[in-house]
């Protein structure tokens, strides 16, 4: 037998072989290491690797065999240089007997294997015309690769490229069933999910199926600041979490997130907008969660790999984020649902302690006419006013206010209003009174935390009001001729400064007199045009009203308040005391 018909018979066999090997499996990775087995046998070699082209990225998917490892490794390369990429380029192959100073070989293959590279020869696969991939064969055993061996290899050509595209189409035809089913199974799981952390848990494990990522997040949108909020995120490092806080148009997130469109990084090093919060990184993908135009959300994940996304890889992503959109508002809905009734809890709970401060009715006091009031802005803040009786003739009177709101104002108001009545009943002098009081507040109180307040003594047998200003807005004393007075003397806020010191001043009442004692609420609203409404407006209102009784004043004041503020002006509690001297 002539070398010529060995070699046929051979093919032949080989041939027979290939169409046995290629007909017993649709399994891609199974298919792709017969073809790899097969090339080796073919013309007796040390290794061999083969790849699909893939028209859409710059790099490809390699399977590369040695000949005694039970199955390939996979790596991603950029083959424009090699001789794989000339033989896309040109359609014709290559064979290169001497590697060593060949510009054409791309030594890669010993980075990745430690394959020492000797000789190979790149056949292309071509399959109904079309350019499928490359199968290239590695160090020749016996020899140089000689034109019998392209032969045998170029042989199997057809047989290969149709195998791999029928195994692909199939795998297509399965992952995108499979993306039609995670798809389905994600909606009806998020559609039964109302937890915030169960839906973004369960929105990340789900893409992880059909779209490899090494780490990634699902980020939110803080609809009353604008800014990036929420996060949810798998396998990030604990020490990153302050470079997963981003702003809007900050970072890749951030940009997707202002912009409301996807973007595909296949290189996070070459772009500026790039945060690292995950060091091994090497892609991106991120893509918004909208309802209607408005985004809500991103989705942001991570690979090792370079060109680890495609276009597929993001339409698949959007696919996602369509269905997570209205679960992901339902669950923040339910969450603001079930936060707002906790905290109208301790709304109530504030209002609760906070009324049962405030006096039912005003003290009746010979020659005089008191009226104190609190008008509730519908939070709960922190102003005080209380008439608290001393002796027959002797009233303390106050009107205070907490920094803050809700229940911790309301409380830190119940520890104020108990101190100063304590040290009322010890029938200190005003100035020790405040002393105390502020003492026993700067060793409770957290810092920044604190209370301003005028607190004064009338005494109704001499006319006589005594009174300490700690910190707080100033009172005034209105004469019967229309001359001002304001009540300064005292203080620093409450609770702030560990020695304060405090003074008093007696203010002798004559008939007509009349003292104006409130809160921030009174004096700090604006009109339409962003003028405030301010104490000297304030004076003129009582001005203009003092002989009026009490309660009279007190309403038109309020009314007057009202009717200056703008339309959207929000507002603050409204307590006011009024002590009047009859005539």
């Amino acid at each position: 037998m002539t070398v010529t018909e060995h070699d046929h018979t051979r093919t032949e066999k080989l041939l027979l072989e290939a169409a046995r090997t290629f007909n017993s499996t649709q399994d891609y990775e199974e298919l792709m290491a017969s073809v790899l087995r097969l090339a080796i046998t073919a013309v007796n070699c040390e290794a061999a690797l083969v790849f699909r082209v893939d028209q859409k990225r710059p790099d490809v998917k390699i399977r590369l065999l040695h000949r005694e490892w039970d199955k390939p490794m996979v790596y991603r390369h950029e083959i424009e240089q090699s001789c794989a990429g000339r033989v896309v380029r040109e359609y014709e192959p290559i064979i290169v007997n001497q590697v060593e100073g060949d510009d054409r070989v791309d030594e890669t293959i010993t980075g990745q294997s430690d394959i020492d590279l000797r000789s190979l020869m790149a056949v292309p696969l071509i399959g109904k015309g079309q350019m499928i991939g490359v199968v290239e064969v590695i160090n020749k055993i016996d020899g140089d690769f000689a034109p019998v061996d392209l032969d045998i290899l170029t042989g199997l050509n057809n047989q290969m490229a149709v195998a791999i595209d029928n195994a692909h189409l199939v795998r297509e035809l399965q992952r995108e069933a499979l993306e039609r089913q995670l798809l389905y199974d994600v909606s009806m799981r998020l559609a039964a999910g109302l937890e915030l952390d169960e839906v973004l848990e369960s929105i990340l494990q789900s893409i992880r199926r059909v779209v490899n990522y090494d780490v990634g997040g699902i980020f939110l949108i803080d609809p009353d600041n604008n800014d990036i909020d929420s996060i949810f995120t798998v396998g990030y490092d604990k020490g990153v979490d302050h470079q997963l806080h981003l702003k809007m148009g900050q970072g890749l997130v951030g940009h997707v997130a202002k912009t409301g469109e996807g973007i595909i990084v296949g290189d996070v090093s070459q772009n500026p907008h790039y945060v690292s919060a995950n060091a091994s990184s090497r892609s991106e993908i991120v893509a918004p969660i909208k309802i209607d135009t408005r985004v809500i959300g991103v989705i942001n994940l991570e690979s090792d790999t370079l060109h680890a996304y495609d276009e597929h890889s993001l339409t698949l992503i959007n696919a996602f984020a369509a269905h997570a959109a209205i679960s992901l508002e339902r669950a923040r809905l339910h969450e603001s649902m079930i936060a707002g009734k906790k905290l109208e809890e301790q709304l109530n709970v504030a209002r609760t302690i906070q009324e049962t401060f405030l006096p039912a009715a005003p003290p009746s006091i010979r020659g005089y006419d008191i009226r104190g009031s609190n008008v509730s802005s519908g939070q709960v803040g922190g102003d005080y006013f209380d008439y608290i009786r001393i002796v027959d003739s002797q009233y303390g009177l106050t009107v205070a206010d907490v920094s803050g709101k809700g229940v911790p104002a309301a409380l830190i108001m119940a520890s104020f209003r108990a101190s100063l009545i304590a040290e009322i009943r010890n029938n200190y002098s005003i100035r020790t009174i405040c002393q105390k009081v502020n003492t026993l507040l700067v060793e409770s109180l957290d810092p920044g935390r604190y209370v301003t307040g005028v607190y004064g003594v009338l005494d109704s047998a001499n006319n006589i009001f005594t009174y300490a200003n700690c910190g707080h807005n100033l009172p005034f004393l209105l004469r019967a001729d229309g001359s001002v007075q304001y009540l300064a003397e005292g203080g620093p806020v409450l609770g702030v400064t560990p020695h304060g010191v405090f003074e008093e001043q007696a203010l002798f009442l004559q008939p007509g007199d009349l003292i104006v004692m409130y809160t921030d609420g009174v004096t700090e609203v604006f009109s339409e045009d962003g003028e405030e409404f301010g104490l000297d407006r304030l004076i003129e209102v009582v001005r203009g009203c003092h002989n009026k009784k009490s309660q009279e004043i007190e309403k038109i004041i309020h009314d007057t308040v009202r009717s200056f503020a703008a339309r959207t002006h929000t507002f603050d509690d409204f307590t006011l005391m009024i002590i009047k001297r009859l005539e």
